[in-house]
């Protein structure tokens, strides 16, 4: 398919849809359009990947979720292989371990290969877990020849590669594959290229196996300056990944975020009473985190929707690896207060809960002024004083 001159990533990514539904080449999900485009022979196109040597000796296989990639997350499991799939939209973590029943059938294996399987026979990874993955399968809109890539727009699959550098879970040397039609094979112009996208080493049609030979550098990380606080609120993982790093001494700047406010010479959080981040309309500026007691270990959480569970915040805090000492509940009041082992990760926890949604409230957060003699939870300037006969849980 040749493609008109002069263009952009989005008149490619438009060219091809159009293209694959005005020649019937498009598959159920229809129409194409702002997906990874399943297409006719998606399947036949996947089952050349058992030819190359890097499937064969792959034993953890990272394989998205979009429908044209079902065939190869199906051979993954045939073949007793580690399949881990992006969660959608990386909402609820990075991966899914997809874990088949003992002595599942091939109709099983072949639901647990379909989005319906992520939900049902996967079980969550995280952060912390040793992860480490010997093949990338990633859905395209277009690639070329030469290993670039254009995915749908949204940058997740950019995201989830830099995230996993970010973890230790892949490496330069990591192969990439995708599977595509041979129309969405196209000349890529090399200037719409830009550092935080993933280029691949093999691609995969119905009528081709091509090595690419790319040499072009893949992410070595995430980009934070092409990161938005839009995204940020999305990707809850993303936030919990931003704090590690800045706790790291590395720049961690927003795309949309003012230098001078992140104080990211220091290898330490700067004090949040000497920081202003942007915040959310129904936030509070701040709470002070001073007093004459000395700084607060102690994190005040508001707005909690109601009828909002404990579990459902514990949940929440493991994901974003900021889970307290200690949680003290005020459901009814629609509050907790976090209990940290020093105010220094008080404050971190602070800044990596920023902006964390339940449900369709965004989340009051900020550092309790420091507990008093006979009092063992502290307060919040905004908020009342905790019921001091409230239940105090652990996580």
């Amino acid at each position: 398919m040749a493609l008109k001159p002069g263009v952009s990533k989005q008149d490619i990514r438009q060219q091809i849809w159009d293209y694959m539904e005005s020649q019937h080449l498009a598959d159920f999900p229809r129409p194409v359009h702002h997906r990874i485009p399943n297409f006719k022979g998606s399947y036949l196109a996947g089952q050349s990947i058992r030819e190359l040597e890097v499937f064969a000796r792959a034993q953890e296989v990272k394989v998205d979720p979009d429908k044209p990639l079902e065939g190869v997350r199906l051979l993954a499991l045939q073949s007793k292989k580690t399949l881990l799939v992006p969660t959608p939209r990386l909402r609820t973590g990075l991966f899914n371990k997809i874990t088949p029943p003992p002595g599942a059938t091939k109709d099983i294996l072949r639901t647990c290969a379909t989005s319906q399987g992520v939900r049902s026979y996967s079980t969550p990874v995280g952060l912390d877990s040793r992860v480490l993955v010997d093949l990338v399968v990633v859905g395209s809109v277009a690639v070329s020849e030469k290993g670039w890539r254009i995915g749908k727009g949204e940058g997740y699959a950019d995201l989830e590669y830099a995230m996993m550098v970010s973890m230790g879970a892949v490496s330069q040397g990591t192969p990439v594959v995708t599977i595509v039609h041979d129309c969405q094979v196209v000349d890529i112009p090399e200037a719409l290229l830009e550092d935080h996208d993933l280029t691949v080493d093999y691609i995969l049609t119905p009528t081709r196996v091509i090595v690419t030979g790319c040499e072009r550098p893949k992410p070595t990380g995430i980009i934070w300056s092409k990161v938005s606080r839009e995204v940020m609120g999305k990707v809850p993982i993303l936030r919990s990944l931003r704090c590690r790093e800045r706790q790291a001494g590395r720049d961690v700047t927003l795309q949309d975020e003012p230098r001078h406010l992140l104080g990211t010479s220091s290898r330490q959080p700067p004090p949040l009473s000497t920081v202003r981040r942007h915040q959310d309309p129904q936030q509070p500026e701040s709470c002070s985190g001073q007093g004459e007691d000395g700084p607060s270990n102690t994190v005040f959480i508001g707005n909690l929707p109601r009828g909002t569970r404990v579990s459902e915040l514990k949940r929440a805090l493991r994901e974003l690896g900021t889970v307290p000492q200690r949680l003290t509940w005020q459901g009814p009041q629609r509050r907790a207060f976090l209990h940290y082992e020093g105010p220094t990760s008080a404050q971190q926890a602070v800044s990596c809960l920023r902006g964390l949604r339940l449900g369709a409230a965004t989340l009051k957060v900020a550092l309790a002024r420091p507990q008093r003699a006979g009092d063992g939870t502290g307060s919040c300037a905004e908020e009342p004083r905790p019921d001091r006969r409230s239940a105090v849980s652990d996580l």
